[in-house]
């Protein structure tokens, strides 16, 4: 439907024999997660290099670029990511200046640095020895390393790791908002229930531990921002470079600076990611907090698991990405007017959402005849959350019905 977005080129030699099963924890984490499965077909795509076309001593397939073009005439992605996994054999084959694999690895830093706004180099030392004083070192030792250190043996393995640190990279390169590093924003009640005594301020601290543990920029909240502040002004600006990890414990959902939060997070296009941290239970809960993907925090022997606030923190920086790639999709389409969306909403819509879209399109076009196409990522509204706001929309002042798909569903019309 769209050129292709984003090409991971996953690299190793075949005798490095741990490069293999990262390789495949890579291609699994974006091919077969549900997070990425949303966007149009084509906007993410992993291929893996380790063998030649010959034989395995051969430095392995091109990677294609604007420079090395794929074959058949089929364009390059907008972005490559290149992961070399860096290990010893790999390191060896290098050494030799006119060895294949030499020229392979020169060909990599080439390529980054005639487009470095659309293709990124993101190593992983598989062994230290690879880059002390090796030609591997020099040509590839000068990128920033994925997954460097040793991951919380409390929280999280290498493969986790590597994961986030790879996903929050490629968003960074392909975000359509300038960044320098994403940034977390931790939503949270300071108010404890009767029954949670101290444990509220316990589960906040650990997340600002696991994030200050991460190559996330510093976290913030309220508290954080400076006397005289304008709150609104503040998150609306870091909306396009930031994410909301929201701690929903027992009175999170009846604070009204809390419910403020995220409705700033949700009308602006954030990705929230909701913790699920009730203890007790709540009086009402809150319409405004749903309808975004929720983690279970829990306790193991009196205290807070680790691991759940890892993953929390791993769908929220795959969710930056999944918008990161979704707005470029949608710049992409500006050459498919045939396609003739009026909102590239970046989460299914809801009716906070919808109302907050509606307001803006108004303002900005007002009048029109048709359908009101709206598309969002997989996976689709169920048939009475579609039909809440297909009514609802026709109580407004839009005066339009509306068309709300999803990518695959546009696809089986032929849209």
């Amino acid at each position: 439907m769209l050129p292709p977005t984003l090409e991971i080129f996953v690299v190793w030699h075949p005798q490095d024999t741990t490069g293999e099963s990262l390789a495949k924890t890579i291609f699994s984490h974006f091919m077969h997660g549900p997070t990425f499965s949303g966007v149009i077909g084509g906007g993410i795509q992993v291929s893996l290099r380790s063998v030649g076309w010959e034989d395995e001593g051969s430095a392995p397939r091109p990677i294609y670029t604007d420079s090395t073009p794929a074959p058949n005439g089929i364009g390059p992605a907008n972005f490559v990511a290149i992961v070399p996994l860096l290990g010893t054999e790999l390191a060896a084959n290098v050494e030799e200046s006119d060895s294949s694999w030499n020229r392979f690895a020169t060909a990599i830093r080439d390529a980054q640095a005639g487009k470095p706004d659309q293709i990124g180099v993101f190593p992983y030392l598989l062994s230290n020895g690879a880059t002390d004083n090796t030609k591997l070192g020099q040509i590839l030792g000068g990128y920033q390393f994925i997954a460097a250190g040793k991951p919380d043996e409390d929280g999280e393995d290498v493969s986790s790791m590597l994961c986030r640190d790879l996903t929050q990279g490629i968003a960074q390169l392909i975000s359509p908002d300038e960044m320098d590093r994403l940034t977390a924003f931790i939503s949270h009640t300071k108010r404890n229930s009767y029954t949670e005594g101290e444990d509220v301020d316990a589960l906040v601290a650990m997340v600002r531990e696991v994030i200050g543990s991460t190559r996330l920029n510093d976290f913030f909240d309220a508290n954080d921002l400076q006397p005289g502040t304008d709150w609104d002004t503040e998150l609306r600006e870091k909306s396009g470079t930031s994410a909301m990890l929201a701690v929903r414990t027992d009175l999170y959902s009846s604070r009204e600076w809390c419910q403020r939060e995220v409705v700033i997070a949700k009308t602006h296009g954030m990705p929230v990611i909701m913790m699920d941290a009730i203890g007790y239970g709540e009086e009402r809960g809150s319409f405004l907090l749903d309808h975004v993907p929720r983690i279970a925090v829990r306790k193991s022997e009196g205290r807070w698991r680790k691991k759940d606030v890892y993953r929390a923190l791993n769908l929220l920086v795959d969710e930056c990405l999944k918008r990161a790639l979704w707005m470029r999709q949608k710049e992409l389409a500006q050459d498919r007017p045939e396609l003739d969306v009026a909102w590239w909403a970046p989460h299914a819509p809801e009716p906070l959402t919808l109302s907050h879209w509606i307001d803006d399109h108004l303002q900005e076009e007002a009048g029109g005849e048709g359908h009101i196409r709206i598309l969002h990522p997989d996976p689709p509204l169920g048939p009475e959350e579609r039909e809440v706001l297909v009514n609802y929309a026709r109580s407004t002042r839009l005066g339009r019905e509306i068309d709300i798909m999803t990518p695959r569903q546009l696809a089986t019309r032929g849209g």
